[in-house]
């Protein structure tokens, strides 16, 4: 499990997202939702979409992400 990191030291990750897990290629403490922009802890993060290499806080989000990409 990672560290948690301090709010003074909490810096945001550069990640690239496969199908079945994530790799961290800048260390941070971090990721952002792609729809809420809300902030997901590494050691938190559940949904995201390799093919848009973008990260989700929860189902909810990752389904909204889905719904906006199958409109365009």
């Amino acid at each position: 499990m990672l560290k948690r990191f301090s709010p003074a030291t909490e810096q945001l990750a550069s990640v690239k997202y496969t199908e079945a897990d994530f790799h961290v290629l800048v260390p941070g403490s971090h990721v952002k939702c792609a729809i809420s922009g809300k902030m997901i802890p590494l050691d938190e993060l559940k949904y995201w979409s390799w093919q848009r290499q973008e990260a989700y806080v929860d189902a909810d989000a990752s389904l909204a992400a889905e719904q906006l990409n199958q409109q365009t």
